[in-house]
């Protein structure tokens, strides 16, 4: 699908249509704040800012951003996604982004764009023109630089069928959400793991979840504040098996996903990564496994590890 996304002026809304933006944060203040100020250079301003934290020190030097409300709730990433959506009453669109996670100056625009055109969206994806996740991470500079030599920052206003939002950028119809009751899986303790696959593949059975790719950014994928190594081991087993018995995730791509992640961690378990602790996840896939054997395997007992 293509059609043409309407030119705005700062802070000018694009029709009746209000958006919000939540970002759930947890130990990287710093980073955070470079966020937001990404998030001020929209074409099109969100009409709320909502940042969840943890504790003080997460929410530090927010005073410096008038327009972003803070809350502060006990540690868990769909608690804190929660806490966002529950203060959204007089919203019609939400946009979950990381903190981390560095917005085009066109992302918002192109994403009302989309809402507006097709009421059978229900959830967007962006492009991510740059993935720290994957790696060692970037930095703010690198971020900054990808964004400004992004050879596609001028691409049309293309729609394409996705699967799932990616956590990371990700927005979602308010409205149908409310009238399904909708809500992030609290059992997905801590990180989440898979918590936005399991989401927005459930809003999606009531219409379209689309990759928008106009709305462009960069993803930091900032190592600091991140779960252990077993820890997060642990959840590569226990919530895709959880999400399928749920229905939400197909057998097949669990047994995709934990083939994939158990010989990636086994083979650079030798060889590890300085930025990632395999041996620490290939313990976490192992007790994982081992509670599934003994039929004691749920995503919560990755607290007690």
């Amino acid at each position: 699908m293509r059609s043409g996304a309407p030119a705005v002026e700062q802070g000018q809304p694009v029709g009746p249509s209000r958006i919000a933006v939540g970002i759930a944060t947890k130990g990287r203040a710093a980073v955070l704040r470079a966020t937001l100020d990404h998030l001020r250079r929209q074409t099109r301003v969100a009409d709320r800012v909502i940042v969840c934290g943890t504790i003080p020190a997460d929410i530090e030097g927010l005073q410096a951003y008038p327009e972003v409300e803070t809350r502060l709730v006990a540690a868990g990433l769909c608690r804190q996604r929660n806490e966002i959506l529950d203060r959204l009453a007089d919203c019609d669109f939400l946009l979950f982004i990381d903190d981390d996670f560095f917005l085009a100056p066109h992302y918002v625009a192109a994403v009302l764009s989309t809402f507006a055109a097709d009421p059978s969206v229900m959830v967007t994806t962006g492009h991510v023109i740059a993935d720290g996740a994957v790696g060692p991470g970037l930095s703010v500079e690198r971020a900054n630089a990808a964004l400004v030599d992004d050879p596609a920052a001028t691409v049309a206003h293309v729609i394409e069928p996705a699967w799932n939002g990616y956590g990371c950028n990700m927005a979602l119809r308010l409205e149908t959400l409310r009238q399904h009751e909708l809500r992030f899986d609290e059992r997905l303790p801590l990180y989440g793991w898979f918590e936005d696959v399991d989401l927005t593949r459930r809003l999606g059975r009531y219409g379209r979840t689309v990759k928008v790719c106009d709305a462009r950014g960069v993803h930091l994928g900032v190592k600091v504040g991140r779960t252990s190594g077993v820890r997060l081991g642990y959840s590569q087993v226990a919530n895709p098996i959880y999400l399928a018995r749920k229905g939400v995730y197909p057998w097949r791509r669990v047994a995709r996903d934990l083939s994939r992640h158990m010989l990636v961690n086994c083979l650079k378990s030798i060889w590890p990564e300085s930025f990632i602790d395999r041996r620490g996840r290939m313990r976490g896939n192992l007790r994982a496994f081992g509670d599934l054997a003994r039929g004691q395997l749920r995503p919560e007992r990755v607290l007690s590890l």
